[in-house]
């Protein structure tokens, strides 16, 4: 049986011609290079010997790249696992932010600004209208991650946050409202939008936006004010997911989000005659599934749009979560509480070891005698550079 097709296969096949029509970044063009040569003899390889048998084993090394469908398995499963110790028994929230399409062209030609803007900008938001007495009048914990993807690959920038359901007051008591969402959706779209447009109006101000490509009819100040007063009467639309069903769930939420890249491989159906068809939810038909069939420069197309800026951190923490007073905040929260301590089951455990333990994959076994724990690292390949 033919193995399924992979976004590996498709970069390999399309790439070139991809080039001929397009110029893509940096950032684009390496992620593209690292998804070709991921487990491939161009990256080297690790070479283990059977002390029994004698077989020889070629492990390829991966690329590591975050936008590589096929890395970071063990990065994500050790960030997610440590994510446990700051859990707390308390309920959880998963709010979105989302911008209007009309401006997808300003924020895809400054993305490193404007994504910025959209973090500032929500967790603002949740700061401020948490820390008011008739919301809440606490201190709150909570994650934002950026996506910049829809189902199709379109470009669609929104913030996910896993927010925690109460928090610390300013006389250090827990407040929380049990499973109610405590802050109003409409006063969070309005806090949100002026939050947004009012540093979007500053970066205009002191000439730092890019008005390049799909922007450039934004670039004169008839039509950036024009579009700044059209996203003013626009009602955006943010909104807030059921609570989570006690703490382990949240931790399984994790993983869905915050290393996700645009499209996984299980997606993909076929290539076929210079296009590809993969898997999309239709939200207008109760996020059904369906295929799309696109051609395969137009898949690259769409896949490197969601290539972040190199360096950029996409998962950020705030609140209660802040790296800085986390452990001392966390702490007073348990007390409060009465809420036991979820350790890490990965924290000291080497690569070896977590492929073991979350896959039940036995690296040290010999797959030609079955012998274990005498395959040894006998050296690496080092692939030449031209």
């Amino acid at each position: 049986m033919m193995a399924s097709p992979t976004i590996q296969d498709i970069f390999l096949e399309f790439y070139p011609q991809y080039l001929k029509k397009y110029q893509p970044s940096f950032d684009q063009h390496r992620a593209a290079n690292a998804i070709m040569n991921c487990k491939t003899g161009r990256l080297g390889a690790n070479v283990s010997v059977c002390e029994e048998c004698g077989t020889i084993a070629l492990h390829y090394n991966s690329c590591r790249n975050r936008c590589c469908p096929m890395c970071q398995s063990i990065q994500k499963e050790k960030w997610i696992d440590l994510r446990r110790e700051d859990v707390l028994d308390a309920p959880y929230f998963h709010m979105v932010f989302t911008v209007p399409h009309e401006l997808n062209p300003l924020i895809y030609n400054n993305q490193r600004l404007l994504y910025d803007a959209l973090y500032h900008a929500s967790s603002e938001t949740i700061e401020q209208l948490a820390a008011q007495e008739k919301h809440l009048g606490a201190k709150v914990g909570y994650i934002c991650i950026l996506h910049t993807w829809g189902s199709e690959l379109n470009f669609h920038p929104h913030i996910h946050t896993i927010l925690l359901g109460g928090g610390l007051s300013r006389d250090l008591k827990w407040k929380d409202k049990g499973d109610k969402f405590f802050l109003p959706i409409k006063v969070i779209s309005r806090v949100f939008r002026g939050k947004y447009l009012e540093k979007l109006k500053q970066f205009w101000e002191t000439g730092k936006l890019n008005f390049t490509g799909s922007a450039e009819k934004y670039r004169g100040y008839c039509a950036f004010k024009k579009l700044l007063d059209n996203l003013y009467a626009k009602e955006w639309q943010p909104y807030c997911k059921k609570t989570f069903n006690g703490a382990q769930s949240v931790i399984k939420y994790l993983g869905k989000y915050t290393h996700r890249i645009a499209i996984s491989n299980h997606r993909i159906k076929k290539i076929q005659g210079g296009n590809v068809v993969f898997a999309v939810k239709d939200y207008r038909n109760k996020g059904q599934w369906k295929d799309l069939t696109i051609s395969g420069v137009e898949f690259i197309r769409r896949f490197l749009m969601h290539v972040p800026p190199r360096r950029f951190v996409r998962v950020r923490h705030y609140g209660l979560l802040c790296s800085r007073t986390k452990r001392k905040d966390l702490q007073l929260c348990r007390r409060l509480l009465g809420s036991r301590q979820y350790h890490s089951k990965l924290r000291d455990l080497n690569a070896v070891q977590i492929i073991e333990t979350i896959w039940n994959i036995k690296v040290n076994v010999c797959r030609h005698c079955g012998c274990e724990g005498h395959m040894i690292a006998y050296g690496k390949i080092i692939p030449l550079r031209c």
